[in-house]
């Protein structure tokens, strides 16, 4: 095995956490893979595995040359995609990945625009309302809701959303509209499972957050819209996911004197990447398309 093979061999079984996975993702034998990491550390005369029965890790000399085995590979696929042309217009497999409603009423449109344009590329879009790490999940471009915590992503903001506090009209009409967030604990609350918490809602910053109990939890944003909807009680989605629904006039917001600072939406990808001509593309035409279809403030909605 050569070098630049032993190096993808490394960073898969670093990464992956064992041989044997490792193995399964680069279709080889757990054998081969386990030769190709010792031959490595031979060659260099240093341990860069940490083995025992039950776990793996990396040793400080692993973790160094790890940083630096990305960052080699990545540039030798740069080069490659340079050399055969591949850079110059987009082709191949695009993978993205995006929050399950704003994937499919914003990233959507976006991959429809780019399926038209460019009949070489094939696009996957992997929906979940989660932080999807890039690199272990093979993702090439992600759209993400908040801010970064991870510096290692390049981010280009494409636009911005806000909490919004909604409940159908009838539910107001039966409870009684709440006046501030303390009193949402005198109501029914519907939380949705995501990346943030699901019970500890937050406001103003000047404010401490709010510590609810809900009275129904839903892993799905749009059944827990739906039950708000139907008049189950209150609940605490993002405004893009209600914006129909007010402007309809099944979803009332409430609250929004309190309403906290609107939060980014970011198209990342890793920065010791040099972009491919599909990612390029895809951000190009993110930001083209929230150029002539802005998400609007809450504030600006007006019932039809």
């Amino acid at each position: 095995m050569n070098r630049l093979e032993a190096m993808r061999t490394f960073v898969a079984v670093a990464k992956l956490g064992g041989f044997a996975e490792a193995a399964r993702r680069l279709r080889r034998s757990p054998s081969v893979v386990t030769r190709a990491i010792a031959q490595l550390e031979d060659e260099l005369g240093l341990t860069l595995l940490l083995r025992t029965t039950r776990s793996l890790r990396l040793t400080e000399r692993g973790e160094v040359y790890l940083e630096n085995c990305q960052q080699i590979l990545a540039d030798v696929d740069s080069a490659e995609r340079r050399v055969r042309g591949e850079d110059a217009e987009p082709r191949g497999h695009l993978k993205i990945a995006a929050p399950i409603v704003f994937g499919r009423l914003h990233v959507l449109p976006v991959i429809r625009s780019l399926l038209r344009m460019y009949r070489t590329l094939s696009i996957q879009l992997s929906l979940a309302d989660r932080n999807v790490h890039l690199v272990d999940e093979g993702i090439d471009v992600a759209v993400r809701i908040g801010a970064l915590s991870d510096s290692s992503l390049i981010a280009v903001k494409l636009a911005e959303v806000s909490r919004v506090v909604v409940a159908s009209p009838a539910y107001l009409k039966k409870r009684g509209i709440p006046k501030s967030p303390d009193e949402l604990a005198g109501h029914d609350v519907i939380a949705f499972e995501g990346v943030g918490l699901i019970d500890d809602w937050r406001f103003d910053p000047r404010r401490k957050p709010v510590q609810l109990e809900p009275r129904l939890t839903i892993n799905s944003a749009d059944t827990a819209i739906a039950a708000a909807e139907a008049g189950v009680g209150i609940t605490r989605p993002l405004s893009y996911q209600v914006e129909a629904a007010v402007r309809a006039g099944r979803l009332t917001p409430i609250l929004q004197q309190f309403a906290p600072p609107p939060a980014p939406v970011n198209a990342i990808y890793p920065s010791r990447r040099i972009p491919s001509a599909n990612v390029a593309v895809f951000v190009k035409t993110a930001r083209d398309y929230f150029k002539t279809e802005p998400l609007s403030p809450v504030t600006e909605w007006k019932k039809k």
